[in-house]
């Protein structure tokens, strides 16, 4: 890990290739906190692309609008969700339907990670 940061919605975790982010029980996340991944991608991924891996321990909700916003950063290249609770997972089919980067599901975070490392070793950018 290169780096921890911690916000008033959660934790952003950063490693070489993505950040996992850990969000805070009950909470609503909203499109403004995409301030804070722009500020990440400028900071830590300039220039180069990365992943977003959710890891979905705690339960939320998602304002869909926030993946609008989203898919706006140029050099985020994927987005994986780690989640078991099928409500979770059921969740996830309608919040795809606002991002327009490759999302994928996983159940453990190690296959998130594996994922993302290969798109980002494979992609030109």
């Amino acid at each position: 890990m290169i780096k921890a940061l911690f916000y008033e919605f959660g934790e952003i975790d950063v490693f070489k290739n993505f950040v996992i982010a850990i969000m805070k029980e009950g909470i609503t996340v909203k499109p403004e906190y995409n301030d804070h991944l722009v500020e990440i991608a400028n900071t830590y991924f300039a220039n180069r692309p990365f992943a977003y891996i959710t890891y979905r321990k705690n339960s939320y909700a998602v304002d869909p609008m926030v993946y609008l916003k989203t898919s706006q950063i140029q050099n985020l290249v994927a987005f994986a969700i780690v989640a078991n609770e099928e409500h979770k997972i059921k969740n996830v089919e309608i919040e795809k339907l606002f991002l327009k980067k490759p999302l994928e599901i996983f159940s453990n975070l190690d296959d998130a990670k594996e994922w993302v490392n290969k798109l980002i070793e494979n992609r030109e950018f």
